[in-house]
């Protein structure tokens, strides 16, 4: 039999410091040549070698890549192994940046530092059982096993189909997975396959400071940004009350914004988090004693079963009766100081200024708007969306004192198959096999609350939910989307079952070792062995 290059706990965790070594933080060029290396590292498999075709390298924006690798097992029936090879930046390291990288090294320098540490970190790192460094934990770990897994799959003939996709930019706007959408239909039609599972490799966190349980998530929670723009009166600031602050406007709908209750959902015993403000800021690039009538927030949601529309009529409701409060206080200050009102605060969708701004200029004006925002190369599509919003209501004052509001990228709908017959056999597999090999206790979580690129497979939406993130997304359709219709096409249950670790995106990321280069790699491969084993018992192969 082939010799395995990655078939023991010791060459796995090799496989894991050399993919550590290869930095790939988001929008850089490590992140641009990592899937090259993995690549090479795949070629020097046997299998591929002789099948050369089922390997790839595939665009997805910006120079950057995803890559596919195929082992076919004589069935339609395959497997995705997911995983995404971008990591965040390392700044938070210090002097030990360097080593950020190393995960070897940087774990033997922290015991010389470890009075810089917390307590529970401190206590790991005592221990001996973790691995310190920058995406050892999120997610390199995932894809070592996965390469691990196709590599024994290939070597031993499994009966069943593998098809490893790793991608970029999971960490800020995931463009790899929403590319990769469309060639994973490709790939069903070129090769004959039928997916059966998504099998995402993130990491286990805990629920709680101390918790050394073991989850599987049979979903991913959604995260999607409804955003304003606050478009006020101008004037001098030794006449205040001759317009109105967009501060002033954004500091009533922030407050009602911010830990939103009705922005919650509970599900399955499982509650989101509640919405935060991740950005306030003032439109102007420069000082100047005009008073700020131009300012934009961008809001964080999390959601379960929500889609787009019911976040939209939420946040429009939200917002009305933020105008309303606004108004109410500005009548009563201009009251008390005898000056007439320069009007109300209204509240409209984006789709609502577009429409109003065509009607007034032609869409051709619109489109080159649009077209000159998006040529900013230093502005994201955050920023971007923001600025066209700006950009059309400068142009259509009339409409003043007013709130827009917008959705900013990027958008994660969530996704669960937690009543799915394939997923619950799955999951009584680990749980009953984790308990019996490793005593290991295993419980399940309904929605990975870390996000994750499950979120752009077996899309449902019932209705026309997605529309409304359509249609109120400034950038969609140039610098972004979403291809809703095809991940509707991919419909396959999705389940994440990845090593345990703490500290995502903190200097003190850890990986358990044994969870990672014993328990969990066994427990997938016997699961994966399970399934393959009831297809060929319903197929009678």
């Amino acid at each position: 039999m082939e010799h395995l290059r990655w078939g023991t706990p010791d060459r796995l965790r090799g496989l894991l410091c050399e993919l550590v070594s290869w930095r790939s933080m988001t929008l850089t060029e490590g992140e641009r040549e990592f899937p090259g290396k993995v690549q090479a590292k795949l070629q020097e498999l046997q299998y591929f070698q002789e099948n050369p075709s089922h390997l790839g390298l595939h665009e997805a924006d910006m120079g950057r890549r995803f890559l596919t690798g195929l082992y076919k097992g004589d069935t339609e029936e395959t497997i995705v192994l997911l995983s995404h090879f971008d990591t965040v930046n390392t700044e938070e390291y210090g002097d030990l940046e360097e080593y950020a990288y190393q995960p070897e090294e940087l774990t033997k320098l922290l015991l010389n530092r470890i009075d810089e540490l917390q307590v529970d970190a401190q206590k790991d790192l005592k221990s001996g059982e973790y691995l310190f460094g920058r995406g050892t934990m999120d997610m390199k770990m995932g894809l070592a096993m996965h390469m691990g897994l196709l590599e024994k799959a290939t070597v031993e003939k499994w009966p069943i189909n593998l098809l490893l996709l790793t991608v970029p930019d999971e960490e800020v706007n995931s463009s790899g997975m929403r590319a990769a959408v469309t060639k994973l239909l490709e790939l069903k039609d070129k090769h004959n396959i039928s997916y059966k599972l998504f099998l995402n490799g993130e990491p286990v966190f805990t629920q709680e400071p101390g918790d050394r349980s073991f989850y599987v998530y049979s979903g991913s929670i959604g995260k999607i940004m409804p955003s304003a723009l606050f478009y006020g009166k101008e004037t001098h600031v030794g006449e205040p009350l001759s317009g109105i602050t967009a501060p002033y406007i954004a500091s009533f709908l922030t407050q009602r914004m911010e830990w939103n209750m009705s922005l919650q959902e509970k599900v399955n015993g499982e509650t989101t988090p509640l919405p935060v403000t991740l950005q306030q800021k003032d439109l102007r690039l420069e000082y100047s004693t005009q008073t700020p009538y131009r300012s934009a927030a961008l809001y964080n949601v999390f959601l379960m079963k929500r889609n787009a529309e019911e976040i939209m009529e939420i946040f429009e409701r939200v917002a009305i009766d933020s105008a309303g409060a606004c108004n109410q206080a500005y009548k009563e200050v201009c009251l008390k100081q005898s000056v007439e009102p320069i009007g109300e605060v209204r509240v409209l969708r984006y789709e609502d200024l577009q429409t109003h701004t065509i009607r007034k200029f032609g869409h051709q004006f619109v489109e080159e708007i649009k077209a000159q925002v998006q040529a900013n190369p230093k502005w994201d599509d955050r920023e971007k969306s923001l600025r066209i919003a700006d950009s059309l209501m400068i142009e259509c004052q009339e409409l003043a004192p007013a709130i827009v509001l917008i959705y900013a990228p990027p958008y994660y709908p969530a996704v669960n198959s937690s009543k799915d017959d394939l997923v619950k056999s799955c999951v009584e597999f680990i749980k009953e096999k984790g308990q019996e090999k490793f005593h290991l206790p295993v419980k399940q979580v309904h929605y990975f609350n870390g996000i994750s690129d499950l979120s752009y497979v077996n899309y449902q939406d019932e209705g026309e939910g997605w529309t409304a993130f359509k249609g109120n997304t400034p950038v969609w359709g140039s610098s972004y989307c979403i291809p809703f219709d095809a991940m509707t096409q991919l419909r396959a249950p999705v389940l994440n079952v990845g090593p345990f670790g703490k500290d995502a995106h903190k200097r003190t990321e850890r990986l358990h070792m044994k969870s990672a280069f014993e328990e969990v790699p066994s427990l997938v491969e016997e699961m994966i062995k399970m399934i393959s084993k009831s297809t060929c018992q319903s197929l009678n192969c």
